[in-house]
């Protein structure tokens, strides 16, 4: 089992399930990588806690998609899906968690989330169960631009960012809570973009045990015509035009 990386100040706390949301707009081209990285990752828990391991459940929340975004999952029928008009990747995050929480109980249940443009690494929820179980109640971690992003581009982004243990960055498409908290938080806005932000900013305040990890970086889209406004995709494509 994964050492926390950070000591932590809570009591463990034993995790019974774990809930993985995932908002999609338009990604048929990149649901199968995502999809197919999380299976790897739910198997991963899987072998490594055995017995012990918590119920996980995979919510795939289409939000307006008009692609085949549906078709696709038809082919993943372990992973729920749901569709949302929303419109909004704050609103599509939080209507997959309310969703996923039914019947839970908040103080034994993690909430991991990242995005369909994405693929979590194998061990990203295995290592998010061992912080949680020992005191952690919200995990950053880092990502990591594919190569949609051009060649010297990533390689400017990658020396402009260390990312160590202890960054500063907050992403939805790497993010853990548990449960509990995310509700005292009052959970994920309605709004286009930085709804990761805003919740990160609400547990702070609340004094939740953070860990910010570089262990698990998840690779996503480094296109420059990101879904959501002002998401990463707008970011890169700022970092771009800064740099020419």
């Amino acid at each position: 089992m994964t050492r926390p990386l950070e000591t932590p100040h809570r009591e463990p706390a034993r995790i019974d399930a774990v809930l993985v949301v995932v908002p999609a707009r338009n990604e048929e081209s990149r649901l199968p990588r995502c999809l197919a990285a999380l299976a790897e990752a739910v198997a991963v828990v899987r072998e490594e806690f055995g017995v012990d391991a918590p119920a996980i459940s995979v919510l795939v929340v289409l939000d307006r998609c008009t692609d085949g975004s549906a078709d696709v999952l038809a082919g993943w029928p372990r992973f729920l899906t749901m569709e949302s008009d929303a419109g909004s990747v704050g609103s599509a995050r939080r209507l997959g968690v309310h969703r996923l929480l039914a019947g839970t109980v908040p103080e034994h249940t993690w909430v991991a989330t990242t995005d369909a443009d994405s693929a979590v690494p194998r061990r990203w929820l295995a290592v998010q169960l061992a912080l949680a179980e020992a005191g952690t109640e919200l995990m950053l971690g880092t990502v990591l631009p594919d190569a949609d992003l051009p060649t010297a581009e990533r390689a400017r982004w990658h020396d402009e960012h260390s990312l160590v243990d202890g960054h500063p960055h907050v992403h939805g498409a790497n993010l853990g809570v548990r449960a509990d908290r995310y509700l005292a938080a009052g959970g994920f806005s309605d709004v286009d973009s930085d709804e990761d932000v805003l919740l990160v900013g609400e547990l702070r305040r609340l004094g939740v045990h953070e860990c910010r990890t570089a262990l698990i970086p998840v690779l996503t889209s480094g296109r420059l015509d990101g879904r959501a406004p002002g998401g990463f995709g707008g970011y890169l494509a700022d970092q771009v035009a800064a740099n020419r």
